[in-house]
């Protein structure tokens, strides 16, 4: 499996889920994972080496790429069980390189105007790769959400923007928490701080409803806002 993170906005969080899903592969599932940082501000990798300085931390691999790595990541998955990709916050070489060859895909957004101005891009760049890989399964995920009852209207608004371009949105969110900040400073996980805890359940959550995502190709069927990208 090739589970990739990326997106064209920064700031939504893409380091901090590829970590997490790192780590729910490697301490969850027993999985033997390759964490691939292809972001020039190198977060994932600084994160993976303040990780190595803990003793009572599992070990992740870690390797930086950049450019076209298709090949690269192809060769690693018959190594790993799981690579996790991690693009950074632009549209990049790496990032449509990974896109064809990647089995799943996900884009985190918040649910702010500068984000979802992306949509239209993302939707362009999807289709395209698509036609090379047509089996990825791809999502997009809000994150960062306000926990206040009042601001439940924006979240659902912003996953129907979401929808507007034929992209299938997770149900799955994640919500502004200091934790999710604070363990990424010390190379943990939010599973590392508290298994158990309201964030470590929404990253499972978000990790299992991706995996759980199927295809549905029906030639035109479905109406434009139900249609799905073909995924295995």
């Amino acid at each position: 499996m090739i589970l990739l993170v990326g997106g064209e906005k920064g700031g939504s969080g893409k380091s901090c889920l590829a970590q997490n899903i790192a780590v729910y592969f490697s301490r969850e599932k027993n999985a033997n994972v390759m964490l691939v940082d292809c972001d020039p501000q190198r977060t994932t990798s600084d994160w993976v080496q303040e990780r190595h300085m803990n003793p009572e931390l599992p070990w992740l691999n870690c390797v930086q790429m950049y450019g076209k790595i298709r090949y690269e990541l192809k060769s690693l998955e018959m190594h790993y069980d799981v690579v996790v990709v991690d693009c950074g916050g632009q549209d990049s070489v790496a990032l449509r390189s990974a896109m064809v060859v990647a089995s799943h895909v996900l884009f985190p957004l918040r649910p702010k105007r500068r984000d979802l101005k992306t949509l239209e891009h993302l939707e362009d760049l999807v289709s395209a790769c698509n036609v090379v890989n047509p089996e990825m399964i791809v999502g997009c995920v809000l994150t960062q959400c306000p926990s206040l009852p009042n601001q439940a209207g924006r979240i659902l608004d912003a996953k129907e923007v979401c929808k507007s371009f034929n992209l299938r949105v997770l149900d799955n969110i994640t919500y502004s928490r200091n934790i999710y900040d604070d363990s990424e400073e010390k190379g943990l996980s939010v599973m590392d701080v508290d298994n158990e805890g309201k964030a470590a359940s929404e990253m499972k959550s978000i990790i299992e409803e991706l995996l759980s995502m199927r295809a549905i190709q029906q030639d035109g069927a479905k109406r434009p806002e139900e249609k799905v990208f073909a995924v295995k």
